[in-house]
């Protein structure tokens, strides 16, 4: 594997998905979501939406006839850490039928490249129901590189079952500075331990949650193989994929599923977002960004 390959790849789904202004304003969102900053005034930029009218520079605008918003130096470094979901249900497909595995390096990739911009630090922690891994923080694109690399290598179909709530229970435990903490899951299930981890931790650092769109195992677009369940190892015959009533009942369960979790998220104050493809990606974590900014203000 060439060196830079992963984060490479994660820099251009970037630009093809997402044109300039976007990334920009994906930047921007980044910036503007850690509490404090230094008074270092660095130099000037055109006005965007999401930016503090207080950041405004008057008399630059008045002689520019264009709003300009000033810019600072970040006061200090800030700690970053990828909570991933390692499992298999990770090396599953995802609703585009892309490999979820793929979903969740571009987002952590993203993420982790929006934060070494900005001179931050980048850790890792990922597991399953059997291991806990993690990497500790660095601020460099070859760390990112490896980090993202980890990630790869750990999902994997021969893996143990995915068990979020143990490693957010290790992230208890470990992080003691605070942090902002971005969680990348599978599209799972809403339960009691989750809430009472991710409690601890939005009590003490701020929480990001990223899910990965399970596939929809009906066969609606014409898809009429027979699946295999990569948790459970059970097969999903075609027939019963074409069934309409099983069609049915599958639609409320994943509608309620995916409504408990948001509900328990909102509940707890936490930002969350639902990544279905590469072509979404960058306009959900945009939105994602942005709202946990206005939820802090």
């Amino acid at each position: 594997m060439t060196t830079q390959r992963r984060l490479r790849k994660v820099k251009t789904t970037m630009s093809i998905h997402a044109h300039r202004r976007t990334l920009e304003l994906l930047d921007g969102e980044y910036a503007s979501i850690h509490h404090g900053r230094s008074h270092d005034f660095d130099d000037l930029r055109e006005y965007q939406p999401g930016d503090e009218v207080k950041d405004i520079d008057w008399k630059a605008t008045a002689r520019s006839h264009v709003p300009l918003v000033k810019r600072y130096i970040a006061s200090r470094q800030h700690n970053v850490l990828l909570v991933v979901d390692s499992g298999r249900n990770m090396a599953a497909i995802a609703e585009s039928g892309e490999s979820k595995r793929e979903l969740a390096i571009l987002v952590a990739g993203v993420l982790g490249y929006l934060a070494t911009r900005h001179g931050d630090r980048v850790a890792l922690l990922m597991g399953d129901q059997e291991r806990r891994q993690d990497m500790q923080e660095g601020g460099s694109e070859s760390h990112l590189e490896r980090m993202l690399r980890r990630i790869d290598e750990a999902i994997s179909v021969e893996g143990p079952r995915s068990n979020l709530a143990a490693v957010l229970e290790h992230a208890v435990r470990r992080m003691r500075r605070r942090s902002l903490i971005v969680v990348v899951a599978d599209d799972l299930a809403y339960t009691h331990d989750l809430d009472v981890h991710l409690g601890r931790l939005h009590a003490r650092h701020e929480v990001l949650w990223v899910s990965i769109g399970d596939a929809d195992l009906m066969s609606r677009a014409g898809d009429h193989r027979e699946l295999v369940g990569v948790d459970t190892g059970a097969g999903l015959p075609a027939f019963l994929r074409r069934d309409r009533g099983l069609r049915k009942a599958f639609d409320g369960a994943s509608a309620e599923r995916r409504e408990r979790l948001e509900t328990g998220l909102r509940t707890l104050g936490i930002a969350s977002a639902r990544i279905a493809s590469t072509e979404t990606a960058i306009g959900s974590l945009f939105t994602l960004l942005e709202r946990h900014r206005r939820a802090r203000r």
